[in-house]
């Protein structure tokens, strides 16, 4: 029987500047602007999404930019840190290039055996890592401000902190089709598919605060599901274990269905298509502001009340 859940679809999060966010990840970190458009749900914010050449499913990570948000608080109940997969040969040319751009990280460590970790935190102090490692075989994306053979891959993994593991690990496991493939001290790591992409991991961290929402933060984890039929029996599946998930919404290049796991952390779970070609081909994807079907008669209000923004790749090379 196939798994109703593939791996993971996104991630989203929230920030306080959307030129500075759109410089940060397709300058400094170099993956590409799949999408510009609004927050379906208030459409006078700007959702952009990143990914790799064609946004598939398990390298997208996407922001809504609220203009001079307050900062939030990682701790318990939150999904605190998003890792990119990086060949593991790259590790010295990202060291230099993390120094010239300024921005801080800790020093790399070992985590699991040929998985090289090194911490960092976008502008609004969102966690990253950026993983390095000799498993991953997707193709990377470049706009030419990186070498191709050094660049993102996708996800590697996410972070979750848990008062315990067990609650949502039941749901993973049970609801999710996830199972435990790896473990080390307080850190569990489940997956759909074992593969650099997919792999969710819950820390245990009883001692950490709360997290509090704000910029820098993650708003919700999004799983991938093949179809509308296989996320009607996910659904159907989170519904028996009483977690109330929403009706199904329509997100325009993706269905979903929303719920909160036992910690407090809200996932998502999207279907892999239509995809982001449905409103412009592959080769222009990001270029334009693309809005619903029942937002187009909003465009020009929208056009003028949203910051301009643009690609600035040169000063990045």
């Amino acid at each position: 029987m196939k798994n109703l859940i593939t791996g993971i679809h996104h991630v989203t999060a929230i920030a306080s500047g959307v030129q500075e966010n759109i410089d940060f990840y397709t300058g400094i970190l170099g993956v590409r602007l799949v999408k510009k458009t609004v927050n379906f749900d208030a459409k006078g914010v700007y959702h952009i999404y990143y990914g790799d050449q064609q946004g598939n499913p398990g390298s997208i990570l996407t922001f809504f930019p609220y203009s001079g948000l307050v900062k939030g608080r990682h701790g318990k109940g939150f999904l605190n840190t998003t890792s990119f997969s990086i060949p593991y040969a790259s590790l010295d040319y990202w060291l230099e290039r993390l120094k010239r751009f300024r921005v801080k990280y800790q020093e790399p460590q070992e985590r699991f055996a040929r998985e090289v970790i090194v911490y960092l935190e976008d502008l609004d102090g969102l966690g990253l890592e950026l993983v390095f490692n000799d498993t991953d075989t997707r193709p990377g994306f470049t706009y030419g401000n990186i070498p191709l053979e050094h660049s993102i891959r996708g996800f590697y993994n996410v972070e979750i902190w848990e008062e315990g593991y067990e609650r949502t690990a039941a749901l993973l496991t049970e609801q999710l089709d996830h199972t435990l493939v790896a473990e080390k001290g307080n850190r569990f790591r489940f997956a759909a598919h074992n593969s650099p992409g997919n792999f969710v991991d819950i820390l245990c961290t009883p001692d950490s605060l709360k997290g509090l929402g704000g910029s820098g933060t993650v708003h919700h984890l999004a799983f991938s599901t093949p179809d509308k039929a296989s996320q009607l029996k996910v659904r159907e599946k989170v519904a028996l274990r009483m977690l109330n998930p929403t009706p199904v919404l329509d997100r325009q290049y993706f269905t979903s269905i929303y719920f909160r796991e036992p910690g407090g952390v809200l996932f998502e779970v999207a279907t892999a298509g239509p995809g982001f070609s449905v409103d412009e081909d592959e080769v222009h994807l990001g270029e334009a502001l693309k809005l619903p079907p029942w937002y187009e008669a909003d465009r020009a209000k929208l056009e003028q009340d949203l910051i301009p923004v643009k690609l600035n790749l040169e000063k990045y090379k």
